[in-house]
């Protein structure tokens, strides 16, 4: 017999118990998220553990980028773990901030920050990296000759190239993002920013993340150290108080490996950017899908199966609006399914290829396809691992499926399993309620609907 690999047997646990809890019922809870919560805080002790501490290398502020979950008890659980937060939009800045972030352990990133977010985080003492020339000088011209709590930065674009999936890669030479440091005259134009604004003191960067090789973000940081450098060398030591390298480290979909680690990106940054480490500059990160997404997996039934072309089919409640990325990219973003019966027990049955299919009403509703499981039947439940970090924290509400619920999940010494409800599940009957129209399915149906000639 097979050993089954002990994340592996931990899904199965948590569901056969949410089976039993009905937190997963196939009347009533068709699809839920789950969020290890022991998972996050070991993924954020190796995180920890991983940066050097000394009394001359300070640790690092590791910051949660909120985009990756965005769900205020998560927030608040990675916060008592020690991290900061990250966030690119005001709403997620307010998420931060109900989650209990201090100001000053919060970083805003955006490229288009508008004025009123700026006053408001500036105001706060958040810190703010610029994602352009323009936006510096939206910058100066608010502070005025005001001080501000917050830590200022600008972003740069280092262009080091770009990994394995296009829209992952945010230091081509045409990116979007940040101060492109190698188009003609810009590390100059750059060099006088910081002489002109004394309150710009930090240098940001982000290379990329899914797709991107270590060696390639570890250069990219390497080039914003090098400009860090530059900086000091022209206005003195101290001149740049910290370096903040972003974050994007990959995640392996294939399996139940954690691979890379946050070590292993530390000995591709000792390789290529040692003076990342001898103390001289504070370091920021910005870690989002490393820190969540093997920590989290959704389960949802089997409403129908079906044989189309010779090909089964099973249908189930999980598609595109929890699973927008692997829908629409299927090659970049694909998605382990397992396959378990009622109970929440794994199938092992002889695997036969099929489709695995979602609820929404076009073709491409798949989040597999092809893909050899043992078979599937209705009633049974299939479950999608790796996806603590973008799918069903981050729902998309096509066809107006509702947001499924989410619970994060904790053993306790006693060896139960215990449930806390993170997001509730929204009612479909209910969501007319979001537009200001109160629409009850109980409504008596008027007279003589229906009947019109």
């Amino acid at each position: 017999m097979t050993a089954v690999a002990p994340a592996a047997a931990r899904r199965e646990r948590i569901l056969q118990e949410a089976v039993r809890q009905r937190l997963l019922d196939p009347e009533q809870s068709l699809l839920a998220g789950f969020v290890d919560l022991d998972g996050v805080a070991a993924t954020a002790r190796a995180l920890h553990d991983a940066f050097p501490r000394s009394p001359e290398v300070p640790g690092a502020l590791h910051t949660f980028a909120a985009k990756a979950n965005c769900l205020v008890p998560v927030l608040r659980e990675l916060r008592r773990q020690g991290l900061g937060c990250e966030v690119a939009t005001a709403g997620e800045l307010a998420r931060a901030r109900a989650a209990g972030f201090p100001a000053g352990r919060i970083v805003f990133d955006a490229p288009a920050k508008t004025r009123a977010e700026l006053e408001r985080a500036l105001a706060l003492g958040v810190t703010v990296n610029a994602d352009s020339f323009q936006e510096l000088e939206r910058i100066s011209r608010l502070l005025g000759e005001r001080a501000s709590r917050s830590r200022i930065g600008v972003r740069l674009n280092c262009q080091v190239g770009g990994g394995a999936i296009a829209a992952m890669s945010t230091a081509t030479s045409t990116s979007k993002f940040g101060v492109p440091l190698t188009d003609p005259g810009n590390r100059e134009r750059l060099l006088r920013a910081f002489g002109e604004h004394p309150w710009l003191t930090w240098v940001h960067t982000h290379t990329g993340s899914q797709g991107c090789p270590l060696d390639l973000m570890a250069r990219g940081v390497a080039q914003a150290v090098d400009f860090a450098d530059q900086v000091t060398a022209a206005f003195g030591e101290g001149r740049i108080a910290g370096i903040d390298i972003g974050g994007g480290l990959p995640v392996n979909f294939a399996d139940d490996e954690v691979t890379p680690t946050f070590a292993t990106y530390v000995e591709q940054l000792r390789a290529h950017a040692p003076g990342l480490f001898d103390g001289r500059y504070a370091v920021v990160t910005e870690f989002g899908r490393s820190l969540l997404a093997k920590n989290g997996f959704m389960a949802a039934y089997v409403e129908y199966t079906k044989t189309a072309g010779g090909r089964p089919i099973a249908v189930t409640h999980a598609g595109v609006q929890v699973a927008t990325r692997t829908v629409f990219g299927p090659d970049a973003w694909p998605l382990r399914i397992e396959a378990y019966d009622p109970n929440g027990t794994a199938r092992r049955d002889r695997p036969v290829r099929q489709d695995i299919a979602g609820p929404a009403c076009f073709a491409g509703d798949l989040l597999a396809r092809d893909r050899a499981l043992p078979p599937l039947r209705p009633g049974d439940l299939v479950v999608v691992p790796d996806t603590g970090a973008y799918y069903f924290s981050t729902p998309f509400h096509y066809n107006s499926l509702p947001e499924p619920a989410v619970y994060g999940v904790r053993t306790g010494a006693d060896g139960q399993t215990a449930f806390t409800l993170i997001r509730p599940a929204q009612d479909p009957w209910h969501l007319t309620e979001r537009d200001g129209v109160n629409v009850l399915p109980e409504d008596p149906v008027p007279a003589g609907a229906g009947d019109a000639r």
